[in-house]
């Protein structure tokens, strides 16, 4: 079974990766590893979609078939872990940018991992991210972008946190395609993360827990 479901979802089988999932979880499949095969699958159909195999549409079929799969897994992973919340985060796609895949993936596993999640969608102006710093108290933020246009609102953004006098006050991480630590400096953000489990990673460090 190892490897089909990797298969199946970047191969863009919607009704027969859902099928395998169900029967994974009949089974008593991990569903942790599950979900660890649709990230694996996720980066494939990246790469196809970078080399032309694969275009927007088979882009945006893919993030459809990636949601209704956790959708069916999430409440499997969230057995057990209705424990206190470990604390806040804050989460959204920057002004500009439209895409949600990998932001919801993250917004989903830091639930599932025992956060308070403010998901503020998507194309979030940068005051929405100064209001929702001071109205929840979250001490992360997390700002998702999948087009280079949107480092200038991520470096916007942190640079309106910091003019509000908030920027002492929170631990800023950002995420998305293309992003690196050389983006990461031009932002001004504190860290950057490759997916979701580094998203998760980050909100220990900096929370706990």
């Amino acid at each position: 079974m190892a490897g089909e479901l990797i298969k199946l979802l970047s191969d863009l089988k919607e009704q027969e990766a859902m099928e395998f999932v169900d029967k994974a979880l009949e089974k008593g499949v991990d569903p942790m590893s599950l979900l660890e095969e649709t990230k694996e699958a996720m980066r494939i159909v990246g790469e196809r979609f970078s080399s032309c195999e694969y275009f927007i549409p088979d882009l945006i079929f893919s993030g459809e078939i990636l949601k209704e799969i956790v959708q069916k897994l999430e409440p499997h992973l969230k057995k057990g872990r209705e424990a206190e919340k470990l604390g806040k985060v804050i989460i959204g796609t920057v002004a500009g940018d439209i895409h949600d895949i990998g932001k919801d993936l993250v917004v989903f596993m830091l639930d599932v991992n025992g956060f308070q999640v403010f998901d503020l969608g998507i194309d979030v102006p940068v005051q929405k991210f100064v209001d929702t710093i001071k109205e929840t108290g979250s001490p992360v933020v997390g700002m998702s972008g999948f087009l280079t246009l949107a480092f200038e609102n991520m470096k916007a953004t942190v640079e309106a946190i910091k003019a509000a006098g908030l920027r002492d006050k929170v631990k800023i991480m950002v995420g998305g395609g293309q992003i690196d630590e050389e983006v990461r400096a031009f932002t001004g953000a504190d860290a950057f993360g490759k997916d979701a489990l580094d998203a998760v990673k980050l909100a220990k460090a900096w929370i706990g827990g």
